[in-house]
């Protein structure tokens, strides 16, 4: 018997859109601070919509079809974890706290940008040599109280003269890469990634001269990794029908992470779909039979109170939401050298695509009607 001929692969991702990819990543988004991302994502976005706006705090919303009065939205978030400037001591050593989630733990020897007036100025987390930890005790683990950064010099007078005070951000400058023909690597990519997927179902309906039945609102949020805030914001403005969310969650196929609490998934297997209380069931629906339709491979995922995501503020929002969620399976979170798989970011995109072209004008998800 002849063999069934393999279907040639057909990526997404071309090469302007990895030529964005790596100009967004590589920018430094922190929370509270978005708006540069976000001015290159509404340049990449504009072509591909037909108006743009942006609220007070920083989220940035592409509209296709703004007089219809079925709003549909698909969403990521922009802002990326970091370090607050928190104490400068007088021999010119600076201590941090957390904006969003930062860890402690990946700190020591990391080159930073602190962010300041002045521009930027560099600076590295310092970390005692492993000769001076020596000695017979337990030697300590790097905490928020004992990690510090140094910026070179030797009085808080002249860490002051560079423009730095309390309050001044401060990020890592590691840079995005592709890994082996195969993953893409960075900071941030929780979740400026999931921006670039839903730019690129934006331009997906550009180039196939989609008409959609209904409003889309492509969405990037700020303020997620400090509780969801900008979604919360904006999905008041939007007072939408249907949300569609994307984010990253976590590949469990890597050491030390239990599959028994954080279940298994894997990159390169495909989309997540998440089940939770937040997430309706009928649009749910509507997303796996987009992907069994259009061979789209998936995962599963359960969360057992809420999604921690943006998709809790859609779902909660406006007297209740239709909301789902699209995650993007990820290593090593929360960390410079984040990754995802490319096959992953090119199914993510497809499978938002088809899902928004088996949404119906006015569709009632309601399960008792």
């Amino acid at each position: 018997m002849a063999k069934k001929k393999e279907q040639k692969k057909v990526e997404v991702v071309n090469k302007k859109s990895l030529a964005f990819l790596e100009q967004y990543i590589n920018n430094p988004s922190p929370t509270g601070f978005e708006w540069e991302g976000q001015k290159i994502w509404l340049d990449y976005l504009k072509p591909y919509i037909d108006e743009h706006y942006v609220d007070n705090y920083g989220t940035a919303v592409g509209v296709i079809n703004p007089k219809a009065d079925y709003k549909v939205v698909i969403e990521a978030h922009a802002d990326e974890i970091s370090w607050f400037v928190n104490y400068i001591t007088s021999d010119g050593l600076i201590y941090v706290i957390r904006n969003g989630g930062s860890d402690h733990q990946i700190a020591p020897s990391k080159r930073v940008n602190i962010h300041t007036e002045k521009g930027i100025v560099k600076a590295v987390f310092g970390w005692p040599a492993i000769h001076t930890r020596h000695g017979g005790e337990k030697e300590e683990t790097p905490q928020l109280k004992n990690i510090f950064l140094d910026c070179g010099c030797t009085s808080k007078e002249e860490v002051e003269k560079l423009g730095i005070h309390v309050g001044c951000v401060i990020t890592y400058e590691d840079e995005f890469m592709v890994l082996n023909d195969r993953y893409y690597v960075g900071r941030a990519l929780d979740n400026r990634v999931g921006g670039f997927m839903i730019a690129e179902v934006a331009r997906l309906l550009h180039e196939n001269k989609v008409k959609l039945p209904f409003g889309l609102y492509i969405v990037n949020a700020v303020q997620e990794e400090i509780g969801l805030r900008g979604a919360e914001m904006i999905a008041h403005k939007i007072k939408p029908n249907v949300a569609i969310i994307t984010d990253v969650t976590h590949d469990t196929t890597t050491p030390m992470i239990s599959k028994i609490t954080q279940g298994e998934l894997a990159c390169g297997k495909g989309p997540v779909i998440s089940y939770a209380p937040a997430v309706h069931n009928n649009l749910n629906k509507l997303l796996i039979d987009s992907a069994v339709k259009n061979d789209i491979p998936f995962q599963r995922q359960a969360s057992s109170r809420s999604t921690g995501t943006d998709t809790d503020a859609f779902a909660y929002s406006n007297d209740g939401v239709v909301s789902a969620l699209i995650s993007l399976p990820l290593r090593y979170m929360h960390t410079t050298v984040e990754m995802v798989h490319k096959d992953d970011v090119d199914n993510v995109i497809k499978l938002i695509y088809q899902s928004l072209l088996n949404i119906k004008k006015n569709q009632d998800f309601r399960y008792i009607k």
